[in-house]
């Protein structure tokens, strides 16, 4: 499959694009039409080549650059080849912090979405929780109170914290309720910043207060009550908002590196790992 000066034209750009930014495109049309699920092999290097009759160069140029949207994985070998894989929440995360970087975004504005869609996701999620979003339930709410013993880090608990609204997240059946507060949920554990000299009594009486909504919440979950989880949910938020704001907590004004977010999840994964040997 060639391409010629009609299919620049129709790529509706002042300049024409470069050929691997044509082909990439139609590789993604290629993984559409086949329906190419995680984890399913593209057709190899050289078959692909052939197919959009481009060059070597050309071809992992394109495979590249879906690599880095993180739509594909291309390994080297002679097994080796292009996979489609799942967009990581990282790398999303990554982008919509590009698209917001030039923009003034405050965590008011965050917690404005947070009150509208929360209290929705987790009434949403309520007939689809399983036993085991129980326990991890449990188990976040054990790992975040701020009367157990030896907390080390109080505000290391408030991000952790955010994992509660991760569970319920994964219990949503609508993706895109899903997927916009995992966004909003992670903008705010790697962004959030507060005043360095906050009292330790405020950091525990941000805990405090967060543990007894987490505590209420999974209770009404467990009886299955809708509305009361929507409510308790929404009146979560706005505490939150209030305490955030008395601890004078703020988005950090600048861009977070890949290699940052992957260092902090490491962390965040040690301290859950910690957690169950407790």
């Amino acid at each position: 499959m060639a391409f010629n000066s009609q299919d620049l034209q129709a790529a509706g750009a002042s300049s024409p694009p470069k050929r691997s930014d044509l082909v990439a495109e139609e590789i993604k049309r290629l993984i559409t039409a086949k329906n190419l699920l995680p984890g399913d092999k593209l057709p190899r290097e050289s078959e692909l080549q052939s197919m959009f009759s481009v060059s070597k160069s050309t071809m992992r140029e394109a495979l590249k650059s879906l690599e880095v949207q993180g739509l594909v994985k291309v390994s080297t070998g002679p097994g080796g080849g292009g996979t489609v894989v799942e967009v990581p929440l990282d790398r999303t995360f990554q982008l919509m912090q590009n698209y917001l970087f030039f923009k003034e975004v405050r965590i008011e504005d965050i917690y404005q979405v947070r009150k509208l869609l929360e209290p929705e996701l987790a009434a949403s999620a309520v007939p689809f929780l399983t036993e085991a979003h129980f326990a991890a339930l449990e188990q976040n709410i054990a790992c975040c109170d701020p009367s157990a013993e030896h907390v080390e880090d109080p505000l290391a608990q408030r991000q952790e914290e955010m994992n509660f609204h991760d569970i319920f997240a994964a219990a949503c059946p609508n993706p895109f309720l899903r997927f916009s507060c995992e966004m909003t949920n992670e903008m705010i554990r790697q962004l959030t910043v507060f005043d360095n000299e906050m009292p330790l009594a405020e950091q525990q009486r941000f805990g405090s207060a967060n543990t007894g909504f987490h505590r209420q919440i999974l209770a009404a979950a467990r009886e299955r009550d809708v509305e009361k989880v929507r409510a308790l949910m929404s009146e979560h938020m706005q505490d939150a908002m209030r305490s955030v704001k008395r601890m004078h907590g703020k988005l950090e004004g600048r861009l977070i590196l890949d290699s940052e977010i992957s260092r902090r999840n490491v962390t965040r994964k040690a301290r859950r790992g910690g957690a169950r040997k407790a």
